[in-house]
């Protein structure tokens, strides 16, 4: 019973960031539905890690892994949202649609 819970608390984690990635147009917002979804893999994998093998912490590693890859995600969208935000005002992800040069 402990790990059918475990595994609905993931999933309702990546369901809400993918809610969140889909409704919301703010980029900021839409970065935070994104680091849902990689919390929520990571969880996962360290769940998977201790109740399918027990001895070996191949989840928790990976984990580690993506926590590193999801700063360096937020990292490289904050830049990037920043840039959006000095050439047009905004931070709505529907008004950053074209690309200039």
């Amino acid at each position: 019973l402990a790990q059918l819970l475990i595994f609905f608390q993931m999933a309702l984690v990546f369901g809400l960031g993918i809610m969140i990635i889909v409704v919301r147009r703010n980029a900021i917002a839409v970065l935070m539905g994104i680091e849902l979804l990689l919390n929520a893999a990571g969880l996962n994998f360290v769940a998977f890690s201790k109740y399918v093998a027990k001895d070996i912490i191949d989840g928790q590693v990976v984990t580690i892994f993506l926590i590193v890859i999801a700063a360096a995600e937020a990292a490289v969208a904050l830049a990037i949202i920043l840039n959006i935000f000095n050439n047009l005002n905004t931070v709505a992800v529907d008004e950053a649609d074209t690309l200039r040069g």
